[in-house]
């Protein structure tokens, strides 16, 4: 009999305990209420969670106790008072189980979106910033790093991992470079705490950031966040892209004749009298290899110092396009899988040897030019002596194939990353936001300051913050030097519309990029004035200079035009009394010359011989004007500019 009731008092017992369970959920906080964050000073902050309904919470922080009860479905939050700058402090979460939060810091928190050159980390200009690096050792400025995710259906209420991370030379590394810089100047001036949520995506255009609500007045941009809500779509294109892309590389490695022959294309003993020569760096499409996709193999001897025989040595290939495989004497010694990431290698002990030494590189180009980027380091180094690895190369092709289909990134899409990567921080108190973002829009820039304005607008609305400072980085000068009507500077032009906008500045880089780089590795000089507009606007140092010269106005006087500025500090200058560059003038028919150019104090008076009656002007009008050169003389460049 006892034998037969056994299974039914089990069955009881699982219940009561499965109901027991499901009333009884631990307490939960979302990822940025963890251990070593930085909570906003000087306003209310929110502490907030999931607990089983109508389970009673209790938080005690800063000698204070605060309770609160779940509701129905296990939300739960309780409201700290403003505290001032400070910590480190210990927070006690306490329901049916108890979670300790250590080492908090009351300071400033920064959202830091954008794209890449948000996202490009401090590992990638650790060459440029060694010093800075190694002296990386502060424990106040504190970095949440945020995984890419998108969301297409609902705003994300967390995000599924992150840690804060205190500012060490090892962790620093993957802090982002423009917002270490910034936070680097904050906290040198103000002594206060710093917090940088990076929330940042490659390639990001800035209709992907918008909240559904927004996205109603782009209609374009609704019905493609709309379509691809489903989820069988999305299915569908991924699949089929992931096939195509397979079967492409495939069949490239399967045809590749460098890989197929007996001995290997990348074995040092391979034997190339008969390949042809191509000078390094430069594109094969330049140099007789037109409208080549496919496979190209590199080849180059090179004798080292005896210094480097037997030792660790560095090797840099500048930038491949797309990707990069590289062997020394027949060893792999590195591999990337795009293009933008700078190529950069160790060759380790035992590889080098006196005399001759061989460099073999298979560089896959999948459309467009391929090649190895001009301008950029392509040597070996033991940091004292180098081996310039530019000039004739051996090349042969590998294999030809149809350019490799574009792939759909989901991320892009209108609305995705708002709902996954910014809407888990709305309960979250900021200071503000830095944003650096534009490349991805020039195609369209005569859509961007509608976007961008309404995006500030619809960040500030979600935050329920007031007009918090929004701080923003114009786009640095890039591309070959030459007058251009592309994107760039009308997307710059769009940029500085949006300064219309209250309480938002922009950091002006024209004279800090590179002509072939979208990724510049000046991060320094991006974080500092990105931190001067912050000195003022968010900080209300009404006395810093933050800005270089601003267009405001124009009067037009006897055949010429008189220009009116602000931000022009102490005064106008030519920097290194230069004559001003770029700046160019045109009548009603928007013919644009030369012009003659006159600085008087605070004015700027230009004309042209060959505009008798001038109607616009502009300045550094074209995608890299590289000397660009009128500035105040607090050092900080004009914004390019068309006057109307």
């Amino acid at each position: 009999m006892r034998n037969k009731q056994q299974p039914l008092f089990l069955i009881v017992f699982l219940s009561i305990l499965f109901v027991y369970s499901g009333t009884h959920a631990e307490v939960r906080l979302p990822r940025l209420i963890s251990d070593g964050m930085v909570m906003q000073r000087d306003t209310k902050v929110n502490v907030w969670g999931w607990a089983a309904a109508n389970e009673k919470v209790t938080v005690r922080f800063h000698d204070k106790v605060y309770t609160a009860e779940a509701d129905a479905k296990g939300n739960w939050s309780v409201t700290l008072p403003a505290i001032k700058a400070g910590g480190p402090y210990t927070m006690r979460v306490e329901a049916s189980n108890v979670i300790e939060i250590k080492n908090i810091l009351i300071g400033d928190v920064w959202v830091c979106s954008g794209q890449s050159n948000m996202a490009l980390p401090m590992e990638r200009v650790k060459e440029r910033y060694a010093e800075v690096i190694a002296t990386a050792e502060n424990p106040a400025i504190r970095h949440f790093f945020i995984a890419t995710q998108y969301d297409f259906k609902n705003p994300f209420e967390d995000i599924p991992s992150g840690n804060w991370m205190s500012a060490t030379p090892e962790s620093v590394l993957k802090f982002s470079a423009t917002a270490y810089f910034y936070a680097r100047s904050l906290y040198e001036k103000y002594k206060v705490p710093i917090g940088l949520i990076n929330a940042s995506v490659g390639g990001s255009p800035a209709e992907a950031w918008l909240s559904a609500d927004a996205l109603k007045k782009f209609p374009e941009h609704l019905k493609e966040a709309e379509r691809f809500k489903r989820d069988a779509l999305v299915d569908s294109i991924q699949t089929t892209e992931r096939s195509i892309s397979r079967t492409w590389y495939n069949n490239i490695y399967k045809n590749d004749k460098g890989y197929q022959e007996q001995k290997k294309w990348y074995d040092s003993t391979y034997r190339d009298a008969h390949w042809p020569v191509m000078n390094i760096p430069g594109y094969w499409h330049d140099q007789g290899l037109k409208d080549l996709n496919g496979v190209v193999w590199f080849r180059k001897e090179f004798t080292v110092p005896a210094t480097m025989v037997d030792k660790s040595v560095k090797l840099y290939l500048g930038c491949i396009v797309d990707s990069d495989s590289v062997y020394v004497n027949g060893k792999m010694v590195g591999t990337t899988g795009y293009r933008y990431p700078p190529r950069r290698y160790t060759i380790p002990e035992q590889v080098l040897k006196p005399g001759k030494n061989v460099i073999v590189i298979r560089v896959i180009n999948n459309a467009g030019k391929g090649g190895f980027v001009e301008d950029k380091a392509y040597q070996i180094t033991n940091g004292t002596e180098t081996v310039d690895l530019r000039g004739a190369w051996k090349y042969q092709v590998g294999t030809v194939a149809q350019p490799l289909a574009p792939t759909t990134f989901m991320q892009y899409k209108p609305g995705g990353l708002f709902n996954a990567m910014i809407s888990p921080l709305l309960r979250f108190p900021i200071k503000g936001v830095i944003w650096y973002q534009g490349e991805s829009n020039t195609a369209r820039a005569d859509s961007y300051y509608a976007i961008f304005s309404t995006l500030i607008g619809d960040w500030r609305n979600h935050w329920r913050q007031g007009n918090f400072p929004f701080l923003y980085v114009q786009l640095s000068n890039y591309a070959p030097i030459a007058l251009s009507e592309s994107g760039w500077p009308a997307l710059r032009d769009a940029q500085l519309k949006t300064l219309s906008v209250p309480n938002t500045g922009m950091a002006v880089t024209i004279d800090i990029g590179e002509w072939n780089d979208l990724h510049p590795l000046n991060k320094e000089d991006v974080g500092k004035r990105l931190a001067l507009a912050a000195q003022h606007i968010a900080y209300g140092d009404k006395r810093v200079v933050y800005s270089g010269p601003i267009y405001q106005s124009k009067e037009i006087k006897g055949g010429k035009v008189v220009l009116y500025f602000t931000n022009t500090g102490s005064g106008l200058i030519s920097k290194n009394n230069e004559p001003l560059k770029y700046f160019e003038v045109a009548g009603a028919d928007r013919k644009f010359a030369q012009a003659q150019v006159k600085i008087t104090g605070n004015t700027i008076t230009v004309w042209s011989e060959q505009v008798k009656n001038p109607v616009v002007v502009r300045y550094a009008w074209m995608d890299n004007p590289q000397g660009a050169n009128l500035y105040n003389k607090q050092g900080l460049p004009a914004s390019p500019f068309m006057s109307e």
